[in-house]
């Protein structure tokens, strides 16, 4: 497992994906792990994303093979977008593309915020928008309108009884019973995705993720992503009963160049449930800088 020194001296560990750098005429992709403090071994190799490129996918602190914070003002996401450019001075990366899922949507806005020039991409993949101050309803109304299919009763309580209780391994049951609310379907691949999500919890790291993140500092950094000038993408799933749609609106239009582009039956993991159209958008995407139309 290749490793990394960021900031502080903590060696911190990332992985590799695809080609080797000699076999690779792609330029690498950085890719964050969401959750937040997920391991991120549940992004796989992105629906295949690696077939052309190298994917970079480092551990954040606490997670995977890094090590846990001494101080844990260091989960904070600012912090963790620090180590990300520790990596990118470890890799030798002028600039480089990045790719966040979900809440590391955070962490790669706070990167943007403090090192614009250092992007030449930015995907953002099923973002929340906590960070934008706000917390749309939609993402309920999306669960509720499932409400038809077979697993949505045992999922409708368990999502109840997870804002209610702080026993870890019932959380980890929860998630389980609650995880078809994320994808588009509930077949085979979506069920053996959601599998070890209970397993890859940090509670700690997690807990740190928003730590130490007040409004003006919140202002301070919506504010700098104006300056942001590399093309964006956002990345919505219209079944996302996680995320929702509205938060993904809200996070595009925080970037002066950002492409919004909602994905029909998708949902919190567009690499699960809709591979190729997956694959073919951030391909297009990272070449031109401009999503394809189909």
């Amino acid at each position: 497992m290749p490793h990394y020194r960021s900031y502080d001296g903590t060696e911190l560990h990332y992985r590799v994906l695809g080609p080797e750098e000699s076999e690779s005429a792609l330029p690498p992709l950085v890719c964050l792990a969401g959750g937040p403090a997920r391991d991120a071994e549940y992004l796989g190799d992105l629906g295949g994303l690696d077939a052309a490129r190298r994917l970079i996918v480092p551990d954040s602190r606490g997670t995977g093979d890094s090590p846990p914070a001494e101080d844990p003002a260091a989960y904070a996401f600012p912090r963790l977008a620090e180590d990300l450019e520790a990596l990118r001075a470890h890799l030798g990366l002028d600039r480089f593309a990045l790719l966040a899922h979900s809440a590391a949507a955070a962490t790669a806005q706070a990167y943007a915020a403090a090192h614009p020039d250092r992007l030449t991409r930015l995907v953002l993949v099923c973002p929340g928008s906590r960070l934008q101050g706000e917390l749309p309803d939609d993402a309920r109304q999306i669960f509720e309108s499932r409400a038809h299919e077979d697993w949505w009763p045992d999922a409708s309580v368990a999502v109840q009884r997870l804002a209610e209780t702080g026993d870890m391994d019932e959380v980890r049951s929860l998630l389980l019973r609650a995880a078809p609310l994320a994808y588009a379907h509930w077949d085979e691949p979506q069920r053996a995705h959601a599998a070890t999500e209970g397993s890859q919890l940090n509670p700690v790291p997690r807990a740190g993720f928003w730590q130490a993140v007040d409004d003006s500092t919140r202002e301070t950094l919506l504010a700098a992503l104006h300056d942001v000038t590399c093309p964006v993408l956002v990345i919505t799933g219209d079944r996302d009963a996680h995320s929702g749609m509205r938060a993904g609106e809200l996070v595009a239009a925080s970037f002066p160049h950002a492409h919004l582009r909602p994905l029909h039956l998708v949902g919190h993991y567009p690499w699960v449930d809709d591979s190729p159209r997956f694959r073919t958008l951030i391909d297009g995407f990272l070449r031109t800088g401009e999503p394809p139309t189909t």
